[in-house]
C-alpha cells in the first residue's frame, strides 16, 4: 500500500478517536508516530523536535509564570474584587450581573493569559450569583464560556507567547497589538448580554450608587496594579513577556502571603463579607493565601501547564510531518490561488474557524500558523495584524461545537450539561464574528498602540 493511503487510514483513526473522546494530545501523538513509522522516519526524530522545543524556546516559560498568575490571583481573592468592581459599574443595567462576568474575565485576562482559566474562575464566582439573581442557569454558563474567549486576545496571552516564538516576532508588539482588539471583544459580548437580557428580563437591578463603585474600585486596587505592572514593563521595554511573567508571580505570592494576617487583623478573620459590610480599611487588603497553600496552587498549575507543554511539543512535530508531506504548499497554493487581497484574507480566515471547531488553539496555531502567515504577508497583512487576526479566529472555536474547550470548562464547573450551552452560545459566536470581521479588514484596531519604529 503507498504511503498516501497509510497516512490516510492514520488520518481516518485519529479522526475516530478524537470523536470517541481520547485527549487531543494522545490523538495527535498517535498520528505523529504513525505517520513518522510510514514515512521511515526513527522515533530519535520525535524525542530530538520535542526537546529542542524546550530548550529553545526560553519565551516559553512565560507560559507556566502566567498559568501560575491565574491561579494566585483567584486563590488570593483578586478577582473577586475585580468582579465586585464590575458589578457596581454595571448591576443597575438589565443584565449587568452578566455584563459584569464579561469584564471580569476581560479584568482576569489582563493578568492570567488563559482561556480556560478565565472561564474557571469567573464561571465558578459568578454562575451561582447570577442563578439567584435571576439569570438561567444555560445562558450564566455560556456567559462564563463566551467571556473566556478573551483570555487569549487581551495581553499577557499564553498564545500569542506561542504564535511570537514561531513566527520570530516580538511578543511584547503581539500583546500590545490584542489590547483594542480584546477590549472590542469583551464590549460586543456584553451588549449581547444586554439585548438576550432584557429581550427575557433576566438579572435583578442594584441601584446606581457611586459610593458602591469607588468602594469596590478601591477594594480590587492590587488587581489594577498588577494589569498595569504587566503592561507597563511590556510596552516600555523594561521587562520581557518571560519576565513580566516572574515579576507578576513575584508579586501575586507577596501580596498574598502579606495579606492574610492583615486581613486578619482587620476582624474579617480571613473571609470575605459583602460589600456593605466591609470597612474602606478591609477593602484595602485581600484575603490572601497561606505559606503552606503554595505548594497545591503550584501544583494545580503545573497540572494545566503538564497538559499544554506537551501538546505545543507534539504539534510543533506534526508540523514538521505535515510540512514532509507537502500540506504547506499544497494549503498555500490553495489559498493563494483565490485571487486578491480580500479573497486570500476569506479563505485563511474560513480556514482558521474550521480548524478551530476540532481543534484546540494551540495545535491550530502551531499547525496553520506558519503556513498562512507568510501567505498574508505577501499580500500586504501586517504580520502583527495577522497575528491579531489568527488568534480571533482561534479564540471563537473555543466556543464552537465540536470541540469548543470553553464550553466543557463552564460545564465542569456550573454542573450545566454541555449540549444545553450550545444554544445560548449562537448570539455571542455572532458577536465575536462580527468584531473579527471589523478587526481583519481595520487594521489600525491591531497596530494603533505599536510603539513606533
Amino acid at each position: 500500500m503507498m504511503d498516501g493511503n497509510w497516512i490516510t487510514l492514520i488520518s481516518i483513526g485519529a479522526t475516530l478517536l478524537f470523536l470517541i473522546g481520547v485527549p487531543v494530545f494522545l490523538v495527535i501523538g498517535y498520528w505523529v508516530i504513525g505517520a513518522s513509522l510510514v514515512l521511515g522516519m526513527t522515533l530519535d526524530n520525535i524525542g530530538a523536535a520535542l526537546g529542542d522545543v524546550f530548550t529553545d524556546g526560553f519565551a516559553l516559560l512565560a507560559m507556566p509564570l502566567f498559568i501560575l498568575t491565574g491561579d494566585l490571583i483567584n486563590r488570593s481573592g483578586i478577582a473577586r474584587r475585580l468582579s465586585d468592581f464590575a458589578y457596581a459599574c454595571l448591576g443597575w443595567i438589565r443584565g449587568g450581573l452578566g455584563m459584569a462576568s464579561l469584564g471580569a474575565c476581560g479584568l482576569f485576562a489582563a493578568i492570567s493569559g488563559s482561556n480556560s482559566a478565565t472561564t474557571a474562575t469567573i464561571g465558578s464566582m459568578l454562575h451561582p450569583e447570577m442563578v439567584k439573581g435571576g439569570y438561567d442557569a444555560r445562558f450564566s454558563a455560556a456567559t462564563a464560556a463566551a467571556g473566556g474567549t478573551v483570555g487569549i486576545i487581551i495581553p499577557p496571552s499564553i498564545i500569542f507567547i506561542v504564535y511570537g516564538f514561531l513566527l520570530n516576532l516580538p511578543i511584547s508588539d503581539l500583546f500590545v497589538a490584542g489590547i483594542l482588539p480584546g477590549a472590542l471583544m469583551v464590549i460586543a459580548m456584553q451588549f449581547v448580554c444586554w439585548i438576550v437580557c432584557k429581550r427575557n428580563g433576566w438579572g435583578y437591578l442594584i441601584p446606581l450608587q457611586f459610593a458602591r463603585i469607588a468602594k469596590t474600585g478601591l477594594g480590587a486596587w492590587l488587581g489594577f496594579f498588577a494589569i498595569g505592572l504587566v503592561l507597563w514593563g511590556i510596552y516600555t521595554g523594561k521587562f520581557s513577556p518571560t519576565e513580566a511573567a516572574g515579576v507578576t508571580v513575584g508579586f501575586c505570592v507577596i501580596v498574598g502571603l502579606l495579606c492574610l494576617p492583615l486581613h486578619r487583623m482587620i476582624g474579617s478573620k480571613g473571609q470575605e463579607r459583602p460589600v456593605a459590610e466591609r470597612s474602606y480599611g478591609e477593602m484595602l487588603v485581600v484575603q490572601g493565601f497561606r505559606v503552606t497553600e503554595l505548594p497545591s496552587i503550584t501544583m494545580r498549575s503545573a497540572q494545566i501547564t503538564g497538559i499544554l507543554a506537551p501538546l505545543i511539543a507534539v504539534s510543533v512535530v506534526m508540523q514538521q510531518i505535515l510540512s514532509l508531506l507537502g500540506a504547506q504548499e499544497a494549503i498555500g497554493g490553495f489559498v493563494t490561488g483565490m485571487g486578491g487581497y480580500y479573497a486570500v484574507l476569506f479563505t485563511a480566515m474560513v480556514i482558521i474557524f474550521i480548524a478551530g471547531m476540532v481543534l484546540e488553539s494551540l495545535p491550530v496555531t502551531i499547525i496553520l500558523a506558519p503556513i498562512l502567515a507568510p501567505i498574508a504577508h505577501s499580500i500586504g497583512i501586517e504580520p502583527v495584524q495577522f497575528a491579531v487576526i489568527f488568534l480571533i479566529g482561534a479564540s471563537i472555536g473555543f466556543i464552537t461545537p465540536p470541540y469548543g474547550l470553553n464550553l466543557y470548562v463552564a460545564s465542569s464547573v456550573t454542573g450545566v450539561p454541555y449540549f444545553r450551552l450550545i444554544r445560548y452560545t449562537v448570539a455571542y459566536i455572532a458577536a465575536l464574528l462580527t468584531v473579527w470581521l471589523v478587526v481583519a479588514f481595520v487594521p489600525g484596531l491591531s497596530t494603533a498602540l505599536l510603539p513606533a519604529r
